[in-house]
């Protein structure tokens, strides 16, 4: 992300010039070679798994079709639901690829180079026509693939997590309070998630040492 990214959020936000300040420089990675299609695939799959499990599927799901990169829709809509379910996925899951690969073979989930045209509300209410496909994931494509720099997923637990932790509240504030709160970090808000990510990472690894410690003490 841009340094006048970071400029605004210090300027705007002294809770997060501090989250800046102590985690360095934003270095979101973007998936530029990915398509939709593809992104939403990865995203289904790795719905509600660790990341180990889900990365190992996922690279099981690639390999069924032994070619050199990713599937087509019209390859993904050929094989078998049985050996896909032989990859390690749930029947929601390949009944879930199995309609992003209709839609993306019908249009209706675009190529990356048509989707690029389009603005953030209108990727989000076109893609989340398939089965299940949500806001969140959505959002993932729009930050990760897409490279979208005004995105606040404020449903994501991380997200909220890491806004509990910076502003010291003592619960999660609700999807709505962080959109509001999230509001003044227009048009970067992409960036503050990252942030926020970060700060919840580091509450977590905190907590952990405090763990450990008094266990040591015990």
């Amino acid at each position: 992300m841009t340094p006048e990214a970071l400029r605004h959020l210090s300027r705007t936000d002294p809770v997060m010039r501090g989250l800046i300040r102590r985690t360095g420089p934003c270095t979101i990675t973007i998936q530029r070679r990915w398509s939709p299609f593809q992104s939403l695939v990865r995203a289904v799959v790795y719905q509600q798994l660790h990341g180990r499990a889900a990365a190992a599927i996922f690279g099981r799901l690639v390999a069924l079709f032994g070619g050199p990169g990713f599937p087509s829709p019209e390859a993904v809509l050929a094989m078998s639901p049985r050996r896909m379910r032989g990859a390690g996925l749930s029947r929601a899951k390949v009944l879930a690829i199995k309609d992003i690969a209709r839609k993306a073979a019908a249009g209706v989930v675009p190529a990356r180079r048509v989707v690029a045209r389009w603005g953030d509300d209108e990727i989000v209410e076109r893609l989340t026509s398939a089965r299940g496909v949500g806001r969140w994931t959505v959002e993932m494509l729009l930050i990760f693939t897409l490279g979208r720099q005004d995105v606040l997923p404020a449903a994501d637990y991380g997200v909220r997590e890491g806004y509990r932790a910076a502003y010291g509240l003592k619960a999660l504030p609700s999807p709505k309070a962080l959109l509001e709160y999230g509001a003044r970090w227009r048009p970067h808000r992409t960036t503050a998630a990252w942030y926020l990510w970060r700060a919840a990472e580091h509450a977590k690894a905190n907590k952990a040492k405090v763990n450990k410690a008094r266990k040591k003490r015990a």
